[in-house]
């Protein structure tokens, strides 16, 4: 539970011990932590690092609880931070994944792969985070485009993309959570925002899917009509 929650064995013990952490389920000398534990172990580690202290956690979780907000707050959470990425994992040997790419893939651009987040390699082991990218990888190296260059797009995709969410995120927490944070909202109004994330959710992959296809129409346009205008 620690492990998956960034967090050390001793502050989770001293978080149950404070009463910001409720107990695991015990069967014999197994203590069983559920979603929810992990769920509650993130929200006090952002409210550290945005200068709660310890006793102010602890006064805020208790109001929570107290309003019965603590539940929509925690579900909140939840909504807000699963379900964005939905891809299937494939897992290879670094033998077959040289056997994928042949000659065009190279050990520097396993590593550099590994770097941009794309693969894990755990000893001969490599897992590729999304199938749909190792096809469209795949796809684009065997028209012959250098795997070199393909990572070199993809570290600009993500920085574009990072950026791109960065709006949208500012967006959502200017307009629908507002000026004051989590803190001061009631159950409902936790309802609400937890509500319009689900709404939300789908709106900006179809927004960045649309304004990119209609940018590449616009783009092969131009291109083609380069091409016409240089062969006559």
């Amino acid at each position: 539970m620690a492990r998956a929650a960034g967090v050390k064995v001793r502050n989770l013990r001293y978080y149950q011990e404070r009463g910001l952490l409720p107990p695991p389920r015990r069967e014999g000398r197994i203590a069983w932590y559920s979603a929810d534990h992990l769920t509650r172990l993130r929200l006090i580690s952002d409210l550290l690092g945005r200068g709660y202290t310890v006793n102010g956690i602890a006064e805020l979780l208790h109001a929570w609880e107290a309003g019965g907000g603590l539940s929509q707050l925690l579900g909140l959470e939840r909504a807000m931070t699963r379900d964005w990425v939905n891809e299937e994992p494939v897992t290879m040997t670094l033998a077959e994944l040289r056997e994928l790419f042949g000659p065009a893939g190279t050990a520097d651009d396993t590593r550099r792969a590994a770097e941009l987040g794309y693969v894990r390699i755990d000893g001969d082991l490599v897992t590729h985070r999304s199938r749909r990218l190792l096809e469209a990888t795949l796809t684009l190296v065997r028209q012959g485009v250098p795997l070199a260059e393909i990572l070199d797009a993809g570290d600009f995709v993500q920085a574009q993309a990072a950026a791109v969410a960065d709006r949208f995120v500012g967006l959502f927490r200017r307009h629908v959570i507002g000026p004051d944070g989590l803190e001061r909202l009631s159950a409902t109004q936790l309802d609400h925002v937890s509500d319009a994330v689900s709404a939300l959710r789908p709106v900006a992959g179809e927004v960045v899917a649309s304004e990119f296809a209609r940018a590449m129409s616009r783009r092969m346009e131009a291109e083609v009509a380069e091409l016409l205008r240089k062969d006559a």
